[in-house]
């Protein structure tokens, strides 16, 4: 009798996040990351940055690896190609988001928005008081790009791609509660890094996140979910990892997300991309992968 033998479909795509996944906490991207990557591409797997920032903000990251490829960044709001054409935008619609500030009134001195542009005006908000505690190092990173606006409302002369607010995970708390009640047609997700007291809330419009886009992006390159490769850390990866037909937790990501079932490999600290990706298209075993990354070079970010 002739046996079936059923093949798994092969990796034809990666998606990767950025802070607390390709970079390590030094804000780096390790030896080992890059030349996994490179390998990877290099045997015709496509990489594609799945990250929060805004574009303009990873771009620099997406340049070190040395290789074209598309970004998809603010959660899922924008898909670009790293020379810049536009795949999709996906924007809060200016009527929903003075409906969300006028809901959020109490959190006005945390609250950001974003917009799609290059230039100050990018990043607008009310004041730096509530903010410099909280996300310090990305405002002097972005200070280039940020026009203080008040009230915030005078810069919604077009649609922004999201609103965010930012601040100790207690703060983002309350503001989840709120924003859970509201009933607006928004997306909320969430960003936490416990051990820096950091939570950032982002809003975006109905239907838009990381799995939303990937799924997009993947439809369009005729991939399906089954050859899709998924690698995350933190609540706003969800979407995208339940997407995923493979996917991948980093060992730093929190007990709720390691506990949902997803591949666990190292942590951002220990080349954790390298080894998820040389388990997957390479065989090689997760406890087998020894990593020399906290001793030896690593890729600097300019960030």
């Amino acid at each position: 009798m002739l046996k079936l033998h059923v093949t798994a479909a092969p990796v034809r795509l990666i998606a990767i996040d950025i802070d607390g996944t390709l970079l390590n906490p030094e804000f780096q991207i390790s030896e080992t990351d890059l030349a996994t990557l490179r390998r990877a591409h290099a045997d015709g797997v496509e990489v594609i940055l799945v990250t929060g920032r805004r574009h303009a903000f990873a771009l620099p990251i997406a340049q070190l690896l040395g290789f074209d490829l598309w970004l998809i960044t603010s959660n899922g709001a924008v898909t670009r190609s790293l020379a810049g054409e536009t795949f999709h935008r996906d924007l809060l619609p200016e009527p929903t988001c003075r409906d969300l500030l006028r809901v959020m009134q109490q959190f006005r001195g945390q609250t950001v928005l974003t917009f799609d542009s290059d230039g100050p005006g990018t990043i607008v908000i009310e004041r730096l008081d509530e903010l410099e505690s909280s996300i310090q190092r990305w405002l002097e990173k972005n200070m280039q790009y940020i026009q203080f606006v008040v009230p915030i409302e005078n810069a919604l002369t077009t649609d922004p791609v999201q609103a965010m607010f930012c601040g100790p995970v207690a703060d983002m708390q309350r503001v989840l509660q709120v924003l859970g009640g509201c009933g607006l047609p928004i997306t909320v997700l969430r960003t936490e890094y416990p051990g820096r007291d950091l939570s950032i809330v982002d809003v975006l419009n109905a239907g838009c996140s990381k799995g939303h886009a990937l799924e997009r992006w993947v439809n369009y390159r005729r991939i399906t979910r089954e050859q899709v490769m998924a690698i995350g850390d933190n609540y706003n990866d969800i979407e995208m990892l339940a997407f995923a037909g493979h996917s991948f937790i980093m060992g730093n990501a929190s007990e709720e997300l390691r506990s949902r079932g997803w591949k666990l490999t190292r942590s951002n600290a220990e080349s954790g991309v390298a080894a998820a990706i040389e388990h997957m298209l390479y065989g090689k075993a997760l406890e087998a992968v020894v990593v020399q990354q906290i001793r030896g070079p690593a890729i600097v970010s300019s960030l």
